[in-house]
């Protein structure tokens, strides 16, 4: 797995800054987000929404899915985020995900899947076109071996550590990053608060 360098938070800033903005207050062109001082375009997540968007316009149920996934270019980024935020708590743990197991993992789904996986990938909360069905299975496999390493219940410490140290920033027209949820603003990121965010008490408990 490609192993990314945790920056100091004052590195990150020095990279991340320039990255993200053109100058003060503004936004540069082009960024949808800095991540560990590593930009992620514009053009990239609309690549990603682009392929999902074909893909349901080829499905018979093309307008219904398209009407139900309208913040579509937010939820594909904050994915990309939350992936490098795995990426990160998994290099830090020494845990790699190799094509073998990404491999295995597609012909188990397809074995449970009653149907085409492809077209049940779009039926997903998070739509994902037919070449975004491995990156997800990574994505997946990713997180699993963190919870196996840490359980579910302590797993949440090593992903917000991971974030603290990506530093990450969002141009405000996809929202901002949220620290709490391990999540892109109000994109609904059930794989994260579900399973890892530890319990809260009722409030005024």
């Amino acid at each position: 797995m490609h192993r990314r360098t945790a920056l100091s938070v004052s590195a990150a800033l020095l990279v991340a800054a320039p990255l993200l903005s053109a100058c003060s207050g503004e936004v540069r062109p082009g960024t949808a987000a800095v991540v560990g001082g590593e930009r992620i375009t514009t053009s990239a997540v609309q690549a990603q929404v682009n392929a999902v968007r074909a893909a349901q316009n080829r499905s018979e149920q093309g307008a219904t899915l398209i009407a139900n996934t309208p913040q579509l270019e937010r939820t594909k980024l904050g994915r990309m985020i939350q992936l490098r935020v795995l990426e990160q708590a998994a290099d830090d743990a020494g845990i790699s995900v190799t094509t073998k197991e990404i491999e295995d993992a597609r012909a188990a789904r397809q074995g449970k899947a009653a149907g085409d996986l492809e077209k049940l990938a779009l039926l997903n909360r998070d739509p994902l076109a037919p070449g975004q069905i491995d990156e997800d299975l990574r994505f997946s496999l990713l997180l699993d071996k963190l919870n196996e390493r840490y359980g579910e219940d302590k797993v949440y410490g090593p992903l917000s550590k991971a974030a603290q140290t990506l530093h990450i920033e969002v141009n405000p027209r996809f929202g901002a990053w949220d620290g709490e949820r391990i999540g892109l603003g109000a994109v609904d990121t059930p794989w994260i608060v579900q399973r890892t965010r530890p319990a809260q008490p009722p409030v005024g408990a």
